[in-house]
């Protein structure tokens, strides 16, 4: 244990002269995003398995999935920080005792992914990077905006999970996650946004009764980055057999979408608001 430490204390201060810790791991796929959109790539030796983007982290070295980093694996890498998320819980008392450095982030929605930008900027001296990546976030986001007030606003159900094959035990976007936020920005009105839950489940009554004008269903894909064009059409197809009298149906505005950016809180917020907005509001970019 007193070589450990000694090698810690070794680590933060060859950090602390180069300008910032050298040797990060990423516990989660939103950090590393940041971690690449701050220029800070060089830098990441451990990720997750589910880190997919950008395309060179998978060839990063793995510290287990996302539910359940390898604490063994993480100190075998000798890092000089941590990056975790406030929901990893025990994650961080455990890496501290063994006298690693951790950055616990939280960002669930737009003003937490502003902040953690920022915090994780300052932690690793580049703040000034984390200052220009937020006003541009921020920028592209109010230019989506600005083009959604001139178009009619449409009620809009996004659903994260629910049975395969049937649309029942189905989940979708309520009030709080940044992608409630993003339906918003793009020109949509969350159908659940009162609901008072994050991730509320509904009945097929509720669909039915409330009668949302766009429907985006990623609720079964089990991997966003492996889905097939066909896989697409039958959910499509679902839906209109299911409920062919539901506006997002007669109108032809229901999607199968399957995509990081629609679960990913990163720096992509904006890109997957134009995806959004793209979706809502079909006629505007005939």
């Amino acid at each position: 244990m007193a070589v450990r430490i000694l090698a810690f204390f070794l680590w933060v201060a060859t950090a602390a002269l180069a300008g910032g810790p050298q040797r990060i791991i990423s516990t989660s796929p939103s950090i590393t995003e940041m971690l690449y959109a701050l220029g800070l790539g060089d830098r990441v030796v451990g990720v997750t398995s589910y880190c997919h983007y950008p395309p060179e982290v998978r060839d990063k070295p793995k510290i287990g999935n996302y539910l359940r980093p390898d604490v063994e694996t993480i100190v075998s890498m000798q890092p000089d920080l941590v990056v975790s998320l406030a929901e990893h819980g025990e994650l961080r008392p455990r890496l501290e005792r063994l006298g690693l450095k951790i950055l616990a982030l939280q960002h669930n929605d737009l003003a937490g992914i502003y902040r953690s930008i920022a915090e994780l900027s300052e932690k690793t001296g580049v703040p000034e990077r984390g200052a220009a990546l937020v006003q541009q976030i921020q920028g592209d986001l109010e230019s989506i905006r600005r083009s959604a007030r001139r178009l009619p606003r449409r009620s809009t159900l996004f659903i994260v999970g629910r049975t395969p094959g049937a649309i029942q035990s189905v989940v979708a976007v309520g009030a709080g996650p940044f992608l409630n936020e993003l339906i918003e920005i793009a020109g949509g009105d969350n159908l659940l946004r009162e609901s008072g839950q994050h991730y509320p489940q509904i009945s097929r009554e509720t669909i039915l009764v409330r009668r949302p004008e766009v429907v985006l269903d990623m609720g079964d894909m089990a991997a966003t980055d492996d889905v097939s064009a066909e896989h697409k059409r039958s959910v499509v197809a679902l839906w209109r057999r299911e409920f062919p009298q539901i506006p997002a149906v007669t109108a032809g505005r229901v999607y199968a979408v399957a995509d990081d950016r629609y679960v990913v809180p990163g720096p992509r917020v904006a890109q997957a608001a134009r995806m959004l907005f793209d979706l809502i509001h079909p006629e505007a970019v005939r």
